[in-house]
């Protein structure tokens, strides 16, 4: 079944623009668009789309608090949301993270990576511009002191604490199955259960809370910009 994908951003042309590029691709339907974040809640509550894709400035409803809006009663139909702006400033990343968005693009992403996006939000997993992980995780990585003690609601499995580390190293599903020598899917399963444990909704959480607590240490070195994904703009979005 294709993916069914909510478009959402001020801009006709960037609108109809990011509409023609997912429909074109391959798994990918494009029920309906919204030119501003009020109009896409309320297309989004009727249409049940699987994935929305959201600017981040938009009037009416910014992006962030649309994401807000269709995620905060974390029911199971609720859409996983995308958000896509021209500037990956850092109150921006952590405000729509925050806000419950599964995957954080820029607008120069291209068309394989916007579909790539797409997919794996509509599979629960997130992917987050490389450039915007590799900026984050550097930014927790053995700076200042640790941050507050913060256990996990179950203790971690050894192999948890070891895909964790990987995961906080930058590494891709596919290194870290390579590494550990285990399968994709197991890869798949502890950092669902790490996820779980920890709060976390996407992998960069995943590393910040490797790295606030100082359950990994050493600074983060990606081994290239792949290995980073997963993955308020000055104008409109």
């Amino acid at each position: 079944m294709s993916v069914r994908v909510l478009v959402a951003d001020d801009q006709e042309i960037v609108r109809t623009g990011l509409a023609m590029i997912l429909g074109a691709q391959e798994g990918i339907e494009v029920v309906g668009v919204a030119p501003d974040g009020r109009q896409a809640v309320e297309l989004a509550r009727r249409l049940r789309p699987d994935v929305c894709l959201f600017d981040i400035r938009m009037p009416e409803v910014d992006g962030i608090e649309a994401t807000r809006l269709l995620t905060a009663s974390g029911a199971a139909d609720a859409p996983a949301v995308v958000v896509i702006t021209t500037f990956d400033l850092d109150e921006y990343v952590y405000a729509a993270l925050r806000a419950g968005a599964k995957g954080f693009l820029l607008k120069d992403a291209g068309p394989a990576l916007l579909a790539q996006a797409v997919h794996a939000a509509a599979a629960g997993d997130a992917l987050i511009a490389p450039s915007v992980t590799a900026r984050l995780i550097e930014a927790f990585a053995d700076t200042g002191p640790a941050g507050p003690d913060v256990r996990p609601a179950e203790p971690l499995t050894e192999r948890e604490e070891q895909v964790l580390a990987a995961v906080a190293g930058g590494r891709t599903n596919g290194e870290v199955a390579q590494e550990l020598h285990i399968t994709l899917s197991t890869v798949k399963s502890h950092i669902a259960s790490l996820m779980a444990k920890i709060g976390a909704r996407n992998r960069v959480e995943i590393a910040i809370w490797a790295y606030e607590t100082r359950r990994v240490r050493g600074g983060f070195r990606p081994r290239s910009a792949e290995s980073t994904t997963t993955a308020p703009d000055h104008r409109p979005g």
